[in-house]
C-alpha cells in the first residue's frame, strides 16, 4: 500500500466534527497497519478474514475520515544517529501558541510538540545527535523564540510504546 503521508502538518487539528465510531474490524485493520503499513490489501483481508473488497473499502473510509493520515517507516532514533532524547516543557506568553508552534515546527530535531493545560504550556520531544546539539536546540533555538518565557528539560533514559488506545 503505497501512499504519501497526508497528515495535516504539525499543530493542526480538525475541530467541530464527531468521529465515526470504530468497530472491531476497523480496530483490527488499524492494528495490522500499525504493525506493518506496507501490508497489501490482499494480505490485510486474509489476516482479518474479510473480503478484499471490504478491506479496501474500509481502508479508504479510514483514510477519508482522517483516522489514517498516512503510512510511514518507524525509525529507531539511536540507529539513525539521534542518541539523545529529551522533553522540553515551555511556558509561553498568553495567546502566542500559533506563533510559537509555527517556530517550533521549524526547529530541527523537534519531533513532536503539544499545547498543554497545567503548569507548563507546551511539551516538545527533541531527538538530537548528542548533548551539544540538544543544548543548542534548547538554549539557542527554543529559548530564542519570541513568546517563550522559560523552559525546563528532562533527559530520556529509556522509553517504550504502550498499547494502542483504539483497541
Amino acid at each position: 500500500m503505497d501512499q504519501d503521508d497526508q497528515s495535516p502538518g504539525p499543530f493542526l487539528a480538525e475541530t467541530g466534527r464527531s468521529a465515526r465510531p470504530l468497530d472491531e474490524v476497523d480496530r483490527r485493520i488499524l492494528d495490522e497497519l500499525v504493525r506493518d503499513g506496507r501490508t497489501s490489501i490482499r494480505t490485510l483481508a486474509e489476516r482479518i478474514h474479510i473480503s478484499r473488497t471490504n478491506a479496501y473499502a474500509r481502508v479508504e473510509r479510514l483514510l477519508q475520515d482522517g483516522v489514517i493520515t498516512g503510512f510511514r517507516a518507524q525509525v529507531v532514533p539511536e540507529r539513525a544517529g539521534l542518541g539523545t532524547s529529551a522533553y522540553i516543557a515551555l511556558k509561553i506568553e498568553q495567546n502566542t501558541w500559533r506563533e510559537v508552534s509555527a517556530e517550533l515546527g521549524r526547529v530541527r530535531y523537534i519531533e513532536h510538540a503539544a499545547l498543554l493545560g497545567g503548569d507548563h504550556d507546551v511539551l516538545a520531544l527533541v531527538r538530537a545527535p548528542d548533548n551539544a546539539a540538544l543544548r543548542d536546540v534548547v538554549l539557542n533555538r527554543v529559548q530564542g523564540i519570541a513568546g517563550v518565557l522559560s523552559t525546563r528539560t528532562w533527559l530520556v533514559f529509556e522509553e517504550f510504546d504502550g498499547a494502542p488506545a483504539w483497541t
